[in-house]
This record gives C-alpha cells, sequence and structure tokens, in this order.
C-alpha cells in the first residue's frame, strides 16, 4: 500500500479551518454602554493569545461577577472559550462555551453577539450547517456583525459552497473590512488557485496591522501560504516576523518548524514541533512531529504521536465535535482501512470540500477500490487549489488504476510544487516516480 502524506492532508484540513475560523471578534460593551473591565471591544481572538487569552477570560469572569446581567459580556466569554479550546486543544471547553452563549441569551433574547457566539461553537465543532444557519440569524440581527459575516464564510467553504463563499467574502469585505474578513477573502481566492490575489490581500493586511496579535495572524498566514507554494525561504521569513510579533504565537511556530522541515533541518524542525504539541496537542502538529520521527527511523515515537491523535479525537467526539476528518485520515495509514472509508463517507455525507473529497479518495484507496478514489481525487484538484499532498494522492490513485501517465504528472506536480512537502510523502512520491521511469520532477 502507498504511504500517505498524512501529516501533510490533516494539516491542510486543519489550516483551512484555522484560516476560516481565526481572528474571531472578541468584544462588545455592556449594557451601560461601557467595554467589558479589562477587554477592548473589537480585540481579534488572535489576538489575544496564550497568556493574553487567559487573562481576557479572567477580566471578563471578573466583569460578569460585578454586573451578571451583561449579556454581550457573557457572548464574549462564550466565544473567548472557543478560541481557548482552539488555541489549548481541549474541546471540553466548548461546553463552556454553551453555557456563556445560554446565559446571554436568556438574559437577551436573539442578540447578535450570542447568535454569532453560537455560530462560532458549531464551526469549531465541524457542524457547518448550524454554523451558517446561526451565522445567518445574527446578520438579520446586524448586518455589518463582523463576527457573523466571518464565520458565515467559515460555514460555506467548509461546506465546499466555494461560490457562495466567494460571494460572502465580497460582501464581507464590504461591510466590515479588516484583518478577520481579509484573511478569509485571501483564503477563498487561494481555495480557487489565484495564490497572487490571495498573497497580494495578505501583504497588504499586512501593511495595515499594527496591533501585535494582528501582525502574528497575517504573517503567519503568509509564510503558510509560501509554505504550500514551495517557497521555504519566504516561508520562513514570515513566521520570524509573526514571532517578533508574538514570540509564543503557536501557528507561527508550526509554520517555521514546517518550513525548516522542508529545507532538510530535522533536528530544529522536531525541536520546534515538540513545542507546539505540548501546547497546543491538536492532530496536524503531533502528525508532523509523528512523520518526523518516522523518517528518522524512530518508529516507537512515531506511533506514541499518532496514538495521541486517537486520543484527541475521542476527546473531540466526547465534547459534541465530529472528528471524522481527522479519523479517515489517521486511520488509512495507521489504523483500520475500514474505519477510514467508514468516516470519511460520514464526513463526505455532511460536507463536500476539496479536503473531504481527497480524504474519501484516499480511504477507498488503501481499502483497493480505486476506480471510486479516482472520481475524488480528481474532484479535490479541480477548483485549482494548490496543494502537493492532493496531487501526491491523485498521483499513487492513477498508479494503482493503471494509468501510468497520468500518474507521473501527478506526482512530477506535487514535488515541483512542494518538494518537502511530507518526509515521508514526498520520499514515497520520488521512490514511485522513479520507478515509473519518471526521473526527476
Amino acid at each position: 500500500m502507498a504511504r500517505n502524506s498524512l501529516r501533510n492532508a490533516v494539516a491542510v484540513a486543519a489550516l483551512a479551518l484555522a484560516l476560516t475560523a481565526g481572528a474571531v471578534v472578541l468584544g462588545g460593551e455592556d449594557e451601560g454602554g461601557r467595554a467589558p473591565v479589562g477587554v477592548p471591544a473589537s480585540v481579534p481572538l488572535e489576538g489575544l493569545r496564550g497568556g493574553d487569552l487567559d487573562r481576557g477570560v479572567d477580566a471578563l469572569r471578573e466583569h460578569l461577577r460585578a454586573q451578571p446581567k451583561d449579556f454581550t459580556s457573557w457572548a464574549t466569554l462564550g466565544t473567548a472559550y472557543v478560541e481557548q479550546a482552539r488555541t489549548r486543544g481541549d474541546p471540553a471547553l466548548y461546553r463552556a462555551a454553551d453555557r456563556a452563549l445560554d446565559r446571554s441569551l436568556e438574559l437577551r433574547p436573539g442578540n447578535d453577539a450570542a447568535l454569532a457566539g453560537r455560530a462560532a461553537v458549531a464551526a469549531a465543532r465541524h457542524d457547518f450547517r448550524d454554523a451558517l444557519r446561526y451565522a445567518n440569524d445574527a446578520l438579520a440581527e446586524n448586518p455589518y456583525g463582523e463576527r457573523a459575516l466571518a464565520t458565515r464564510v467559515d460555514a460555506l467553504v467548509e461546506l465546499g459552497r466555494y461560490d457562495a463563499a466567494a460571494r460572502a467574502a465580497d460582501e464581507a469585505d464590504t461591510r466590515r473590512p479588516g484583518v478577520p474578513v481579509f484573511t478569509r477573502y485571501a483564503y477563498v481566492r487561494e481555495l480557487r488557485g489565484d495564490v497572487t490575489t490571495a498573497r497580494r490581500v495578505l501583504e497588504q493586511a499586512l501593511d495595515g496591522a499594527s496591533a501585535p496579535g494582528d501582525v502574528a495572524y497575517v504573517a503567519t498566514a503568509l509564510g503558510q501560504l509560501a509554505w504550500r507554494q514551495g517557497e521555504y525561504k519566504d516561508s520562513l521569513r514570515h513566521c520570524e516576523a509573526a514571532l517578533r510579533a508574538d514570540g509564543g504565537y503557536v501557528p507561527a511556530l508550526e509554520c517555521r518548524a514546517r518550513a525548516r522541515a522542508a529545507r532538510g533541518g530535522t533536528g530544529a524542525a522536531v525541536a520546534g514541533l515538540r513545542e507546539v504539541v505540548d501546547r497546543q496537542p491538536l492532530p496536524g502538529p503531533l502528525l508532523a512531529l509523528g512523520e518526523l520521527y518516522e523518517a528518522r527511523g524512530e518508529k516507537k515515537r512515531a506511533r506514541e504521536q499518532y496514538r495521541l491523535v486517537d486520543a484527541w479525537v475521542a476527546l473531540a467526539r466526547a465534547n459534541g465535535v465530529e472528528p471524522d476528518l481527522e479519523t479517515a485520515l489517521a486511520s488509512a495509514d495507521h489504523g483500520d482501512a475500514a474505519v477510514a472509508l467508514r468516516a470519511a463517507r460520514a464526513e463526505w455525507g455532511r460536507r463536500k470540500t476539496v479536503h473531504t473529497a481527497d480524504a474519501l479518495g484516499w480511504a477507498l484507496h488503501v481499502n483497493g477500490r480505486d476506480g471510486e478514489a479516482l472520481r475524488y481525487a480528481r474532484r479535490a484538484t479541480a477548483t485549482g487549489f494548490r496543494e502537493a499532498a492532493f496531487l501526491y494522492h491523485r498521483g499513487m490513485i492513477e498508479r494503482a488504476t493503471g494509468d501510468t501517465a497520468a500518474a507521473r504528472r501527478s506526482l512530477r506536480a506535487a514535488l515541483r510544487l512542494n518538494p518537502g512537502f511530507s518526509p515521508v510523502g514526498a520520499e514515497d512520491a520520488r521512490e514511485t516516480l522513479e520507478a515509473l521511469g519518471g526521473g526527476a520532477p
């Protein structure tokens, strides 16, 4: 069975969600028109990471002890818990978010801040239909709500409704231009293969960013974009800029580690990813670290990382998250192929994106159903989204169906685009291409 670029595939899926779910706005006013104590209005949650986010949550709790009927601050607290869950990799915090948002809606039924918060919780749980419904409800109350405008784009992207997402991004840009909207606008363009526009929008956003959190967020997005295009020097430059703005910003640390690994700096990449998973034990970095260990022949350590992914999946499911995409990708190479296929089919039934098409195609492949798999692998690459892992999967599936010429084209394209997309998958692609007589990419 062909080896999968599991690390990269999950990372791409995670990145899709991170770019669309990031930079949620934390802010609002109490009933007297005052901003919550210690938390200025309209502070991006991406700018309140680590201790700053924790201090913001503590300040909100203190404020709500003094002002327990402040429905807006209850909504803000609920959304802050969503971000805290993401940064800690702890889905259990979604229940705290539910309680805070329920309290806000008890105090002021139908308030747009709480509805937007519910949209954010639903998106975090991968329930994108509910996320879209709540975002639309919030926008019916307040058409200019940045949080709801952003989450509506999130949901449409994750449901695979890319044309509608593009229209929603245009509308959001008209109503509430700013970092949260710009990053979503850029990602929608990238999904369609328009990397030039995506980069230009992010560069403009970075030029206009002043808060350290905004600088770190946008610079990291540029670093991730550069990495996907195989531009590792630029990726490192952007990640370092992000870390100058916020030395503890975990996505920038992860981005830097991936770029270092792609350039052959395995030792530094392992050290960087260890720091990342200590802070944020999510599937993407766990699998990235596991693959680096595997590439170095440290099988036991690799298996430990893969088991931690299983533990995260169980925790996520217990707290209302649908982790079938992660389950499908992890099980395809490190578990039960039948489980992988069931999970991939379940996720495809919920949302038809390029990422779920890729996961289903790969799950079908590892179950020996390559004729079916090819249809989904082609769909994953149909929008123009430039992702080496998708091309690698397609090439391996094409090889399995006997289409050697197509396999060579896809594998060459993967390695030309991002030759370090995975320490395991890229090596497999090179070996397979050589075996097919494809020569150098």
